[in-house]
């Protein structure tokens, strides 16, 4: 790169280094110790100068600096270092000046594998017998490759990496490329060298050194692929072998680009702080979602695993062969990744309907988009720790959403065709957004920039208001919040909305670009049959229609696409909870919809359900535990407990909603006691407990169950048959009702559960509607410790739950008062939302005092007339 080609540095010139020294390669040779958590190590970075220098500036953090030389041709330059602890920086400054030209960095440093899930760090497990192994693992993004070696760790400042580890005995080793040389050291151990990487980031370097066991590899077109992972998990890894070739034929294809790398190892980890990394060719995942067992796994956690692998063998395109230039772009990574993920896995298993399941994970980002602290999703990034802010829904299920509706607006060819040219045009390099969208504009003709940047350099989405009048219907579009602003709003105005609107279960819509100031569309006069305004589903917008309209539609709820069902279920929920219209208008189309066999619309109608279980009085609870059984006890007993022959596979995940809902909210004894019965013959005596049902029976039994159960969970939690069975009892132990159990789960979250998996158990114990009250109190009472044993990037993922807090209007305002004077260092914005949206729900509890009991009233009224 030369200076003339620098980008547009804005927030982040403070936080980068210069780029007058070009890095080209780095030999990178590590000797980790992994009992005195320890490691040494070489790097000889091979650079360019692109004008004459005194001093060069590296990244550098928690590293000893041992010996430094830098050369210029045969020249020793002659070098002094300095450290910057703050700015994690390592100033070389140098005794003669280095020309314009080649120049070589050799620095020699010793560093701690730590226990931050970050950088070069420690990961155990315990074998069948007990004793603890341990694995020395590597997770660089956003900028922790810094802690493993000296480099400069910018996304923009792509090299070539050459990767030379020094194993322990009786250990193996896996990185970015191929084994190229494996020779024995003298004193026991071997040296293993692997080859040159393409030109990539920093943050996409891997290694990992321990017990390892690799499957034989898969050759797809060429491709080895294996699954890496510790003994004893060899029986778990098919299915994850099977999605991962099917993912990269259709990538290679859909993109019409060869993989980039010499060969795909997914690489299973027991400590591991996100889903999964995408690092080229050593992809890194948590256990729980990339070994499997198919027989005794449910449809859901098979998916989540296809999913992840899907989502980040998409990224060996987006993102490591085209990167972005600063991590302001991030996000396109990120959502890019999402819908191709999506892309993949409906091709992968069609009868899984993946479009219709991400309608609930589009709702999540629509959530926090509602409300005033959301964000662009595309905004200045600065410091590093901004960079972490970005990883949320907004960035993922709001990105892929847009990234969606432009696909659908445009057609799934002259869309594909875009991508292809993009990635044509800067293989090997980083680019900005505008790229993109550039590239999706030459190859449709359509106004793709000026479309998506109403959607991604502001925040929010609009609502699309349809009334019907004599010539048809009128179009108009506002923003939707959840209340009014209290101060500034993150949320924009003025959308160019792709807007399809159709016949119920039609097969064709009109096509329209809603601009700010409306739209007339003809559908027919006033007298017309219903129509459907984002036809299909896949508008990233609500919809409010006006009472004729909403009473057509709802009458019509039979004859939509499923996506639409799911649709307008939740956009009329959101109306609810923003106060712009009735629980009754809610409930009369959970109704409509009670005969529907699909999970994703039931859905939309079981999380509202659970969540006016939080927000209404005590008094309340048993009138809408009875509501509960007469909506959702009908269509349970048409499945029955069974699986019956030739039903598909999203009926077993329908079977499973409807339970829990029974079981908990619901409150129905019956299926309580089959529950307890069916898991504990489970738990003694070995019996079958159907794969899809098991989360749902899990749930049901600790919502009413005591200590016995509790120890059963517990138990299971210890001694697993699958990372999916470690899992599930470990936060089952949240549902208790017992504040004993209760506080006992909160000390096995901080205390013995994996440092990954502790947050999200007190999520769920704040998520407790009897216990998180006082699972709050003891957070906060021990904030410091929490903060100091959690990745503070996980915080506000665990802290999510304090939303439900709603009833007490006392608590709320101390949880609001305590988190605006304990600011994170980094997710503050997120933490900010949460307590935003906790005050959306204290005032819909308080407007549900007044109405909740005619309401549910008149639904049991209507279900007894059935």
């Amino acid at each position: 790169m030369t200076p003339s080609e620098r980008p547009d540095r804005d927030l982040s010139a403070a936080h980068r280094l210069p780029y007058s020294v070009e890095p080209l390669r780095y030999a990178l040779h590590l000797a980790p110790d992994l009992e005195r958590a320890v490691f040494s190590g070489t790097v000889t970075i091979e650079a360019v100068c692109h004008e004459p220098v005194t001093s060069v500036v590296l990244h550098a953090q928690d590293l000893g600096i041992e010996e430094v030389r830098v050369v210029a041709g045969t020249e020793d330059l002659g070098a002094t270092v300095g450290v910057d602890d703050h700015e994690d920086r390592l100033a070389i400054e140098l005794a003669r000046r280095a020309p314009a030209g080649p120049l070589e960095i050799a620095i020699r440093f010793t560093g701690v594998l730590n226990d931050l899930l970050a950088g070069f760090y420690r990961s155990t497990f315990a074998d069948d017998e007990g004793v603890v192994h341990t694995i020395a693992t590597t997770q660089f993004e956003a900028t922790d490759a810094r802690r493993a070696f000296p480099c400069i760790d910018e996304p923009d400042r792509k090299a070539v990496f050459s990767i030379t580890i020094d194993v322990p005995e009786g250990l193996d080793a896996v990185s970015n490329g191929h084994v190229v040389s494996d020779e024995p050291l003298p004193g026991g151990g071997r040296r293993i060298r692997f080859a040159d990487t393409m030109k990539m980031s920093t943050y996409l370097v891997a290694f990992v050194v321990g017990p390892l066991v690799a499957t034989e590899p898969v050759d797809v077109e060429g491709v080895p692929v294996r699954v890496v992972h510790v003994p004893g998990r060899e029986r778990l890894t098919d299915f994850a072998l099977e999605a991962a070739a099917h993912a990269l034929r259709f990538f290679s294809e859909w993109f019409g680009i060869p993989y980039p790398g010499d060969k795909l190892d997914l690489v299973a980890i027991p400590d591991f702080a996100f889903g999964a990394m995408e690092n080229l060719g050593c992809v890194t995942f948590r256990e729980a979602v990339l070994l499997i067992d198919p027989a005794r796994a449910s449809r859901v956690e098979l998916e989540r695993v296809a999913d992840v692998v899907s989502h980040e063998i998409a990224h060996m395109w987006f993102g490591d062969l085209v990167t972005m230039k600063w991590w302001t772009g991030i996000w396109l990574n990120e959502a890019f990744a999402t819908l191709m993920e999506l892309l993949c896995v409906d091709a992968f298993r069609p009868a899984w309907k993946r479009w219709v399941s991400f309608g609930l994970e589009r709702d999540v980002a629509m959530a926090t988009d509602a409300l005033h602290r959301t964000r662009p999703v595309e905004y200045p990034v600065g410091s590093p720790e901004e960079a972490q802010g970005m990883f949320d829904v907004l960035t993922y299920q709001k990105g892929a959403s847009v990234l969606r509706m432009l696909e659908r607006y445009l057609g799934a060819e002259r869309f594909r065709e875009g991508i292809r040219r993009y990635l044509r045009t800067h293989s090997y390099g980083n680019t900005v957004t505008s790229d993109l969208w550039d590239a999706i504009e030459e190859a449709s003709g359509e106004p793709v920039r000026q479309i998506m940047e109403s959607w991604i350099l502001q925040g929010g989405f609009p609502v699309v208001l349809a009334e019907r009048g004599d010539g048809g219907v009128t179009l108009r579009q506002e923003p939707f919040a959840y209340a009014p602003a209290d101060g500034e709003s993150a949320i924009g105005s003025g959308w160019h909305v792709p807007v399809m609107v159709g016949a119920p279960g039609g097969t064709e819509a009109a096509r329209i670009l809603l601009g700010p100031d409306g739209s007339d569309v003809d559908a027919g006069g006033p007298s017309a049959g219903a129509f459907v305004v984002n036809a299909g589903g896949s508008g990233y917008y609500r919809v409010q229609y006006d009472t004729a309209g909403l009473q057509a539609v709802a009458g019509a709820f039979d004859q939509l696409h499923v996506l639409e069902q799911h649709n307008l279920l939740s956009d009329t929920w959101a109306l609810v909870v923003a106060g712009r219209s009735e629980l009754g208008d809610f409930l009369k189309l959970a109704e409509a919809a009670r005969t529907s066999t699909d999970p994703g619309v039931w859905a939309q109608i079981t999380a509202p359900l659970g969540f006016l279980d939080h927000a209404c009085a005590d008094a309340e609870r048993a009138q809408l535990a009875a509501y509960v059984r007469a909506l959702v006890g009908p269509a349970f007993s048409a499945l029955g407990w069974e699986k019956r022959p030739g039903e598909d596979e999203r009926t077993a995940t329908l079977r499973s909603q409807l339970l829990a809902a029974l079981g908990t909210v619901g409150h129905d004894e019956e299926v309580r006691e089959r529950c307890r019965a069916m898991h504990a013959a489970f738990v003694s005596s070995g019996s079958s407990l159907d794969a899809d049902l098991a989360p749902a029976v899990v749930g049901v039994v600790a919502a009413a169950g005591g200590a016995a159960e509790f120890d059963a969970f517990l138990e299971r939690h210890r001694h697993p048959a699958t990372p999916q069975e470690e899992v599930r009892y470990l936060y089952a132990l949240a549902g208790f009702d017992d504040p004993e159990l209760a506080a006992r789960a909160y000390g096995i979250a901080i205390g013995e559960a994996r440092t990954q998996n502790g947050p999200f158990l007190v999520h769920s114990l704040l998520a407790n509607r009897s216990n998180g009250p006082a699972t709050w109190e003891r957070l906060q009472g021990q904030w410091e410790l929490v903060l100091a044993k959690f990745p503070v990037a996980m915080v506000p993922r665990m802290i999510d739950a304090v939303k439900l807090l709603c009833r007490d209007e006392r608590l709320a305002a101390a949880v609001r008062d305590f988190l605006a004077d304990h600011p994170l260092s980094t997710g503050q914005r997120t933490v900010e939302q949460i307590v935003e949206r906790l005050g959306v729900n204290v005032a819909f509890a308080g407007r549900l005092r007044k109405t909740l009991a005619g309401e549910l009233a008149a639904g049991l009224d209507r279900a007894a007339a059935r």
